[in-house]
């Protein structure tokens, strides 16, 4: 089922499956969301939980047992339930499941909320433990910004530029998806620009940041000032992607709460680099926005 969102002339489009927000146009109609084009990526807007990419083997250890889930979760291809609702906002709501707790064996809440803001649109993730011991887990956001944005532009004409000069190595991404060492590009070093260019994902895979100064990036074809920025400054990781060898007219801005495995990591979920472990009753609530340029 998708859900209209209505804020004066900017209109948004969320989903009941994978609880995603689909849809962002501004006032003079301009898309900002990836279609979800399966001949590029069929993805569009996937929430991330409870892990963030992928475990080593397929597997975690927890003190309830070993989690068995494919990369990135599960919640991206469940149903949530709408929780509540009004002209310009939704709030999305899933529970586990005898099939989650397959899974992951931790009763949970999460509940999603999208809502538009005069320039843009807020994503909100509240995570519940309703179990009676400690639950960790890790949560994401893997939103899919249409790069470029206007007929006539090249993915080239865009640069991602952070608010604050940087000085951050990209942790690099291993066989498997597993996360180890830095790469030899070092991404942002004394500067607070990444120019677009899909070579560095066809070598790189993604880009991944961890302790960023900046609490914002701004996707920008410099010669115009147009696009997006995303104010991501709750998380303490960043991924910036879109799929390699397809030149792809997407960028993939990603804040997380968590990671892929470590290629040298303990195997405990505990132990995971973020993740968070909240006790009985207790609740985690994190929030990024975009805003229009």
């Amino acid at each position: 089922m998708e859900i209209e969102l209505r804020k004066g002339a900017l209109r948004a489009g969320a989903v009941t499956h994978g609880g995603e927000l689909v849809s962002f146009r501004d006032e003079e109609g301009t898309e900002y969301i990836w279609s979800g084009d399966p001949a590029y990526w069929s993805g569009r807007d996937p929430i991330l939980f409870p892990i963030v990419g992928a475990l080593k083997d397929g597997t975690v250890q927890t003190d309830r047992g070993p989690c068995h889930m494919a990369r990135h979760g599960f919640a991206r291809r469940m149903e949530f339930a709408p929780a509540e609702q009004g002209e310009d906002f939704v709030t999305f709501q899933l529970r586990d499941t005898p099939e989650t707790l397959e899974q992951y064996p931790y009763p949970f809440r999460l509940r999603v909320t999208h809502r538009l803001t005069d320039r843009g649109f807020a994503t909100a993730y509240e995570v519940t433990n309703t179990g009676d011991g400690p639950m960790p887990f890790c949560i994401g956001g893997h939103t899919a910004y249409r790069c470029p944005l206007y007929p006539g532009e090249r993915f080239e004409d865009y640069s991602l530029v952070f608010d604050e000069r940087e000085d951050a190595p990209s942790v690099a991404v291993r066989a498997g998806g597993l996360l180890g060492g830095t790469l030899e590009e070092l991404y942002l070093m004394g500067t607070n620009k990444i120019a677009l260019r899909h070579e560095i994902f066809d070598r790189a895979d993604t880009l991944i940041f961890d302790g960023l100064r900046s609490n914002g990036v701004r996707l920008v074809n410099e010669r115009t000032g147009r696009g997006v920025r995303v104010e991501f400054g709750q998380f303490p990781m960043l991924g910036i992607w879109t799929m390699p060898e397809k030149n792809a007219p997407y960028i993939c801005i990603e804040p997380w709460q968590g990671c892929a495995a470590c290629e040298d990591e303990t195997g405990r979920f505990e132990d995971k680099p973020h993740a968070v472990v909240l006790a009985p009753g207790q609740s985690k609530t994190l929030a990024f926005t975009a805003e229009v340029l």
